[in-house]
């Protein structure tokens, strides 16, 4: 019998992301789970599409930081859904192999090798979540300017998935740096003559 993936509600995207070598990522198996794929299917498409995932996209931990992922997980609050994750045989904890860490990035491309509605429409909420993650984190104009970047790598890989994917990204960043407002002309102080100078002759 397959073994169905198991669906993150969107509204705990956020919670997914850590801070790896000083990246906002979110873990294979999580990012598997949003995007409604098993873990092994999400890593065989990167891997059958290797050139499209440079190590700035994903990247695999090592056992140090691996075993300290584990701790951390470990002291988390009962009940938390992260550490729920973390008991099964997918999730943090029983695996074979070392997670991948995909940044956003990683994320935003991973849906669109996956070629699945659900995965491109999820990818949407992993976006805002970065973005979330971001805005505690520096101003408008460095979110603006990482956004920008974002979309620059994904034009050069245009596709109808990642078409719908800039789109989105463009309405993100005119909704954090709008167009300035026009510039208010102010009054001089003083009188002021309507009459016209007199025509040279």
């Amino acid at each position: 019998m397959k073994k169905r993936a198991q669906i993150i509600p969107a509204d705990t995207v956020a919670s997914r992301i850590l801070t790896i070598r000083g990246q906002k990522v979110i873990l294979d198996s999580d990012l598997a789970a949003i995007y409604g794929v098993t873990t092994k299917r999400l890593n065989e498409q990167a891997k059958r599409n290797v050139q499209r995932f440079p190590s700035d996209f994903v990247f695999q931990l090592t056992k140090k930081e691996h075993a300290v992922l584990k701790s951390q997980i470990a002291t988390a609050k009962p009940g938390n859904l992260r550490s729920q994750i973390a008991t099964s045989s997918s999730g943090y904890g029983g695996r074979r192999f070392l997670p991948y860490a995909f940044t956003e990035n990683g994320a935003v491309m991973a849906a669109n090798v996956l070629n699945s509605p659900q995965a491109v429409r999820m990818s949407v909420f992993v976006v805002r979540a970065f973005v979330q993650m971001r805005e505690l984190l520096s101003g408008s104009k460095e979110l603006t300017a990482e956004l920008k970047k974002l979309e620059a790598k994904l034009t050069s890989r245009l596709d109808n998935h990642e078409t719908a994917i800039i789109d989105v990204l463009r309405r993100i960043m005119e909704l954090l740096d709008p167009p300035p407002a026009p510039p208010v002309q102010e009054k001089s102080m003083g009188f002021h003559t309507l009459l016209k100078p007199p025509a040279k002759k």
